[in-house]
């Protein structure tokens, strides 16, 4: 193509001046900069078409100097240089073969007369479109600015703050929300770090943007910092797969089949992810992909790693799909042909979870089943240490700016909340069996939802570890692990002494593991973790506008008189909320008959109104049940219901732990069974031996929360508590008029059509989180 106004230039005349300009980089740069700008803007060549065509002929550059695997045997920084010259021969040769020779020496005549300093302008231009740019024009650009002494940046840095918004749109996040703190404290060297630790040319997805940015936040100090945040955070050691390479694998295992399964109903989409995981167990990644995942092996040894889903979904505001995707833990301690193998298996296993039924319903339930997911992919190495066998980080856990839940009148909310574990933060964030992580209030750390000898029955009793010598993931009774000559081990547990625990300390007498118990006690009282996780939450909240929480690991280093605290961040999101709380009073008026449950443990704030159904599961019976079939059925059901009674206002009511994967403690389900329910209450029965553990803090917390669902804890056998059982299992059951077809189950699950039997009356439930009391009672 060449341009009307004037005949194309001799090659060898641009060849001529510019390899003049060698010994005059800035100027050199400058001068291609414009000419590319030209040549985009006149139509000559399309940018992306110009970048892929740089790149093909860069790596034929590197094959004809007889290496053989480019991605393995050149380092990152000799291929930048290597694609910037190609990128300038490309720019010479369709600039003299499309453009007018005048155009040309109009170009350099301008550029010299500006690098003069006595002609300097006033007001520095940028003389391209940097949305129409190559990344790598771009990159030159802005780092050529920073360069600039304080008198010419003051001219050009809204320029450079231009710039750097469009990198991190084309290959960080999109979301305005996003950009609008971003580009305020990543800079363009932080943005070429992340694109030299990326795989792929895609995004890098919500997860990995999020945790980039509150750890940007943090390291720039501020005056009113109570820390030196650059002495106390970090992020591991990570890696990005970009968006695209999704694109690329659904394609070469023609999977693009499988995009419209969002918009089957829920019988199909459960009905077909079976196959569909049978299918992605099958396929593959590309040869490309997999060379670059070999290289990266052998590059971080074989250090324990964690592959993320990072998709441009995770972590937004207003959606944070927390828990909806996998993560898988690679202890990385095979042979490398080995560890790959794992590590392609991981990142499939993820772009597996993007068609799961739990992730879609919840697209549907945010309204985004409209969008086209797209999955990055966040590999990390794990933060910890070894200990004999077993790989884990010292403590982990999960953190809230705004506390979700008051249990006494002396919490602020503003302070914050923790749920902290020993070992991998797996047990911080999901719900697990027979455990308790330590709940904190960080306005009063030492103040419990519970007391005396209940502090020894709510503690944590197993870890999360990577088994080095076995190869595996593995949850092990901490006792295997931690003993009295662990070090540290007085920042996390104290001593059994039967009707009491006490605080370790001094070490140096042989403590009995079985006596320790995980209090995290002096953690939280005699190191400065408390103050500094306070000043992290709220420096993060306040740069967001609104509550955020975290995701973290600890490092605790000797020290005298109190260790040093390392916290490394993993993730960080806009925190779920209800919303403004409404003013609530506990009636005082119902006459007995009509009050069917109260509660004064763990109590949210809020008025679920008029409820028409009650789905209840009875705890005594449930626990009589032999058959873990029958069970399984029964949260099988409980997911019928809950699409049955869409957009009827229903809560769900039954044992212990709902969501448990231990099905003995509760029933089994998942958020695609209950995302329609406006309350779901879990009872604890002495009798029945079922406890229930408050979900505050885990994934599947955060469900409830972003679904306006209410978790409430009954414990029926408590003094003054008023439980009405014989109304709750003899009121007539419609489960049969309901699902025709489960009516042998009535005698597991009974549904209550609250107004048919109970005179027109519905079921109110008033919370009051301050007196921490809730009553659920009829009214008409």
């Amino acid at each position: 193509m060449q341009d009307m106004s004037g005949s194309s230039t001799p090659y060898s005349k641009i060849l001529n001046l510019t390899l003049t300009l060698t010994n005059y980089p800035i100027l050199a740069q400058k001068i291609r900069i414009q000419m590319r700008n030209e040549l985009f803007v006149r139509g000559v060549i399309a940018p992306d078409v110009f970048e892929d065509e740089a790149q093909r002929k860069a790596i034929i550059s590197q094959q004809m100097e007889g290496l053989t695997n480019p991605q393995k045997q050149e380092p990152a920084e000799i291929w930048e240089r290597r694609s910037d010259l190609v990128r300038d021969n490309l720019t010479d040769f369709y600039f003299a073969y499309n453009l007018p020779y005048h155009l040309f020496q109009e170009i350099v005549r301008k550029a010299v007369n500006e690098n003069r300093v006595d002609q300097r302008p006033k007001e520095v231009l940028l003389t391209f479109n940097p949305e129409l740019a190559p990344w790598a024009m771009l990159f030159s650009q802005a780092e050529k600015y920073t360069s600039y002494p304080p008198e010419l940046f003051d001219k050009v840095k809204h320029h450079l703050q231009q710039i750097i918004v469009v990198l991190l749109k084309g290959f960080v996040s999109d979301q305005l929300a996003f950009l609008g703190i971003a580009r305020k404290v990543i800079n363009i060297y932080d943005l070429r770090q992340i694109k030299t630790r990326r795989i792929g040319r895609g995004k890098i997805g919500g997860k990995s943007a999020g945790m980039y940015l509150a750890y940007k936040i943090l390291i720039q100090n501020t005056p009113d910092d109570p820390f030196n945040f650059r002495d106390y955070i970090d992020i591991p050691e990570t890696y990005f797969i970009g968006s695209d390479v999704y694109y690329d694998f659904k394609i070469i295992n023609d999977f693009e089949q499988f995009t419209g399964h969002k918009y089957l109903s829920r019988e199909e989409i459960e009905e077909r992810y079976p196959a569909l995981q049978k299918a992605y167990a099958k396929s593959r990644l590309s040869n490309s992909i997999t060379e670059k995942l070999h290289g990266f092996l052998e590059k971080i040894g074989t250090c324990p790693i964690i592959v993320r889903s990072s998709s441009l979904l995770e972590d937004n505001f207003g959606s944070s799909f927390a828990g909806k995707y996998d993560s898988v833990f690679l202890p990385n301690q095979g042979t490398i042909e080995e560890n790959l193998t794992a590590l392609t298996r991981g990142i499939i296993q993820i772009y597996a979870s993007v068609m799961s039924p739990d992730a879609l319903f919840y697209r549907q339930a945010q309204n985004l089943d409209d969008y086209d997911e797209r999955m990055a992919i966040l590999i990390q190495k794990v933060q910890g240490e070894q200990y004999g066998d077993y790989f884990m980080p010292y403590l982990a856990g999960v953190g809230f700016s705004k506390n979700p839940f008051i249990w006494n009148d002396k919490l602020r909310a503003e302070d914050g909340f923790l749920r902290i574990v020993c070992g991998l933060g797996t047990r911080a964030v999901d719900r697990v069996d027979k455990d308790y992580p330590r709940m904190v209030g960080l306005s009063h750390p030492q103040l419990r939802p519970i007391k005396g000898a209940d502090i020894i029955k709510y503690s944590q009793r197993f870890i999360d570890v990577l088994d080095l010598k076995e190869n595996v993931f593995k949850t092990i009774p901490f006792t295997e692990v931690l003993s009295s000559d662990f070090s540290g081990i007085q920042f996390l547990a104290s001593v059994d002494e039967g009707s009491f625990v006490k605080p370790i300390y001094a070490l140096g007498k042989a403590i009995p593991s079985e006596k320790l118990v995980l209090t995290f006690d002096n953690m939280l009282k005699n190191t400065d973790f408390v103050k500094l996780m306070k000043a992290i939450l709220k420096k993060l909240a306040k740069y967001y506008k609104c509550p955020v929480d975290i995701e973290f690991a600890v490092q605790l280093i000797p020290a005298y008189p109190k260790p040093k605290l390392k916290i490394f961040l993993l993730q960080c999101r806009p925190q779920s909320s209800r919303g403004v709380t409404q003013k609530v009073e506990i009636p005082t008026n119902i006459l007995p008959k009509n009050q069917i449950f109260t509660t004064d443990y763990l109590v949210p704030q809020g008025v679920v109104d008029d409820i028409k159904y009650i789905i209840y599961i009875d705890p005594l019976i449930y626990s009589q049940i032999p058959k873990n079939s029958v069970r399984m059925e029964i949260a099988r059901i409980v997911g019928k219901l809950n699409q049955r009674l869409e957009g009827e206002p229903f809560i769900l009511m039954g044992p212990g732990r709902w969501g448990s994967s231990n099905i003995d403690l509760g029933v089994k389900v998942t958020y695609a069974d209950i995302y329609n329910t406006r309350m779901l209450i879990e009872i604890a029965m002495t009798r029945g031996g079922i406890t229930p553990e408050v979900s505050h803090g885990t994934h599947f917390f955060q469900d409830l929360v972003e679904s306006d669902i209410y978790p409430l804890s009954l414990y029926p056998d408590k003094p003054g508590i008023i439980f009405k059982r014989n109304f709750l299992t003899t009121t007539k059951n419609s489960l049969e008029r309901l699902l025709p077809k489960y009516n042998n189950f009535t005698e597991y699950i009974n549904v209550i059509d609250v107004p048919k039997t109970c005179g027109g009356k519905r079921l109110r439930v008033a919370m009051n989180e301050q007196a921490n009391k809730a009553l659920g009672y009829l009214y008409k």
